[in-house]
């Protein structure tokens, strides 16, 4: 019988977009069902009732929640093509150990840069390229996180390459000025066909978040 397997996401989720790019890089065919976190669907709080957030990845009937445990869970599942995850016990808690950095202090530092008030702006871009920065220490002149191969980390961050154009326009500042190793990064991923076709247009990333500041109601 063939998997059955549908995601619940929304189209500028840089948590979606994780999965999406884990699941193109195993070649997985899927049925995306876009969700309106403002309207969330019967589907969504039946399949997330604890946090009642996307992505949720429903494989076979049984929800799986959290995006880099989905992708970890996709990893496992499909281990036959493209691993995600290194060999060796210590490189994997330290990919995990990334990419849970990447999903807290980025997330939080990034959605400071568009929702600061002007006063409080300077103080977001110097923690968000702090974070970065770390980034690019670990990064160092290997061409992807786990070394030769994209994997696990450069999948948590490479979402958030939709997001900079926004980050910048709101922080008033350049990114590769500040970090060129990790943009340099970007741009080798983006050359993988499973990342280019999974990124959100950042134009549509800019529109949301226009929208969320409106709604917000941050000048």
């Amino acid at each position: 019988m063939a998997d059955e397997v549908v995601l619940l996401d929304t189209y500028v989720s840089m948590f979606g977009v994780s999965v999406r790019i884990a699941l193109a890089e195993k070649g997985i065919q899927y049925e995306y069902k876009e969700q309106d976190l403002l309207n969330k669907t019967p589907l969504l709080l039946q399949m997330n009732p604890i946090h009642k957030k996307i992505p949720v990845l429903i494989h076979n009937g049984k929800p799986i929640c959290e995006s880099l445990i989905i992708v970890e869970y996709i990893d496992e599942v499909w281990k036959d093509k493209s691993p995600f995850m290194p060999s060796d016990p210590y490189k994997r808690a330290q990919a995990r150990f990334w990419a849970d950095y990447v999903d807290k202090k980025i997330y939080e530092s990034g959605k400071k840069m568009w929702t600061s008030k002007v006063e409080d702006q300077e103080a977001a871009n110097k923690e968000f390229i702090e974070c970065l920065k770390l980034l690019e220490g670990e990064l160092g002149d290997k061409p992807y996180f786990g070394g030769e191969r994209f994997g696990f980390v450069d999948m948590a961050l490479m979402p958030y390459y939709s997001w900079f154009p926004s980050y910048e326009k709101f922080g008033n500042f350049s990114i590769e000025a500040e970090c060129p190793k990790i943009v340099e990064w970007a741009k080798k991923c983006v050359q993988k066909e499973s990342v280019s076709k999974s990124l959100a247009d950042p134009d549509k990333v800019y529109d949301y978040i226009v929208m969320a500041r409106q709604k917000w109601g941050i000048a």
